[in-house]
Formats: C-alpha cells, sequence, structure tokens
C-alpha cells in the first residue's frame, strides 16, 4: 500500500495485497488520513466484483459523514453494479473532478 499526500488529498494505491486486508489496514492507519479526503486506486489489482467494492461502505459512510470525500478508482468493476452510498470512478482524474464537485458542494451547504 501506498500513501501519497496532495494538498488535502491523500491517494492511497494498492498492488498486491486482497481487499479485505486493504481494508483492514485502511481501518488502522485512519487517523492519518481521516482529515483528508481520499482515493482508493485499485487500478492495478485484478477485476473486481460488487463484493469487494462492498467491503469499503463501511469506511466510505464514516468518510463521507465526516464531511470528506472517499472516492475509489477502479476501470475493472461494473459501474452500473455499484450502490448509489459509494463513489467509484474508472480513472484518477475523475477522482480529483469529484471530489472538487463535493467540496464546491459543501461550501455552498448541501
Amino acid at each position: 500500500m501506498i500513501l501519497d499526500q496532495d494538498g488535502n488529498i491523500t491517494t492511497i494505491t494498492q498492488e498486491k495485497a486482497t481487499i479485505v486486508e486493504l481494508v483492514k489496514k485502511l481501518n488502522e492507519l485512519y487517523p492519518k488520513f481521516k482529515n483528508d479526503n481520499v482515493i482508493v486506486a485499485l487500478t492495478s489489482l485484478k477485476p473486481l466484483g460488487l463484493d469487494d467494492i462492498v467491503e469499503f461502505l463501511q469506511i466510505s459512510n464514516k468518510h463521507r459523514g465526516s464531511k470528506h470525500s472517499f472516492v475509489i478508482v477502479s476501470d475493472k468493476v461494473d459501474l452500473e453494479s455499484v450502490p448509489d452510498e459509494i463513489v467509484v470512478v474508472p480513472t484518477i482524474q475523475e477522482a480529483y473532478d469529484i471530489i472538487e464537485m463535493e467540496e464546491m458542494e459543501r461550501d455552498l451547504g448541501f
């Protein structure tokens, strides 16, 4: 797992471990990035199923509940099957765009 800080955005890149191991590690390291917007890049992993994405639901809800963005990047998942409660996009650029839009919404009080 690689953590990369860019302003108020932390990008977490996963290359080898399973999704379950990654979520466990994210929960352990949560205090390190709890005040940042988070991008979890899963682009180097094998194709992902809905079960893999749902593993992130609890930490995503917790993070989004504290008024920060939590975006998963994967081009190997069926975006139509992903629950609305979790944000999944196919590219890093789209993740940055989502964070920018969500920050504007928060600034406007939405």
